[in-house]
């Protein structure tokens, strides 16, 4: 694979300000912009068709202009590294997980100081899903638990505790009442919030599932596997509707694939996602064949 990719010619496309862009050839120089960080960037999410959150190890999180790259706004407040961000699109509300086992909401055109604040799990948290209204909140931690909160009050709304369940992600289902999440003892759960409980459970990988992610029709999810050398490491497509087993999985990662997200469908473009993994590759697949 190397070999063969050593003989293509590969060209960037250099994207403007104004959204304009043009092709470039590969020894082009990327825009430049002050780093929204001063440590390395843990998580990144959607704000609004404009605008993104990022998370870092220096505690803080930042929102930035997916156009000029420009940090408009920065928030501290988590006392340890912040592990996971999210936010309900086109929503003005920005929430942060922390390794200080903490969770804290922002207001995007409030103070500096959070908003809410949401304690309650024993380890660090590592998954976050907020519902598409941005009224109530699902967190997810390694101390096994899952627990829904109301954004308003920041009243804990319930609390469910699997054992061995170490949450990695979550993600809500878009229009539904259910949560997707994928756990280090290799299965990807799919919780009803309304009670807070499994509504099912899809069959277990081999490896730790790592990321997921829903469908913008609410249909299908991906879970994406650790791995190493080859083995595992593969992204897998689910039925949301047709629960009995996998749909399709794109393989071609040599180590641990550490996301997996659904790419916006154009108006030719067939569905794809992107995987990105500790092998320092991004691919993106045709989510029907598993071509890259």
């Amino acid at each position: 694979m190397g070999k063969l990719q050593s003989k293509i010619s590969f060209h960037t496309t250099k994207y403007r300000a104004d959204g304009t862009g043009g092709q470039t050839g590969p020894t082009s120089a990327p825009q430049q912009h002050s780093p929204a960080h001063t440590d390395a960037v843990t998580s990144v999410a959607a704000l609004k068709p404009d605008l993104c959150v990022s998370g870092g190890r220096d505690k803080s999180v930042a929102v930035s202009s997916w156009r000029s790259g420009a940090a408009l706004r920065r928030f501290i407040g988590h006392e340890r590294e912040v592990t996971k961000v999210t936010s309900a699109l086109d929503s003005n509300r920005v929430f942060s997980a922390s390794r200080d086992k903490t969770v804290m909401m922002w207001e995007l055109h409030g103070t500096s100081r959070p908003s809410q604040h949401f304690p309650g799990h024993d380890l660090v948290v590592t998954g976050l899903a907020v519902s598409p209204d941005a009224s109530q909140l699902c967190t997810g931690s390694r101390d096994n638990t899952v627990c829904k909160w109301d954004t308003e009050t920041g009243e804990c709304l319930g609390r469910a505790a699997i054992s061995r369940n170490l949450v990695t992600h979550l993600c809500w289902v878009p229009g539904e009442p259910y949560v997707i999440q994928t756990s280090e003892d290799k299965t990807t759960r799919v919780w009803d919030s309304r009670e807070l409980q499994v509504a099912h459970t899809f069959p277990a990988k081999q490896h730790i599932q790592t990321c997921c992610d829903v469908s913008q029709d609410g249909r299908y999810c991906l879970s994406s596997s650790s791995g190493s050398a080859g083995h595992g490491a593969e992204a897998t497509l689910w039925d949301l509707r047709q629960t009995r087993g996998r749909v399709c999985e794109y393989k071609g990662h040599f180590q641990t694939t550490t996301s997996c997200v659904f790419l916006p469908r154009g108006p030719t473009l067939a569905p794809s996602i992107a995987t990105s993994s500790s092998d320092s590759t991004v691919k993106v697949w045709d989510q029907d064949t598993a071509g890259r």
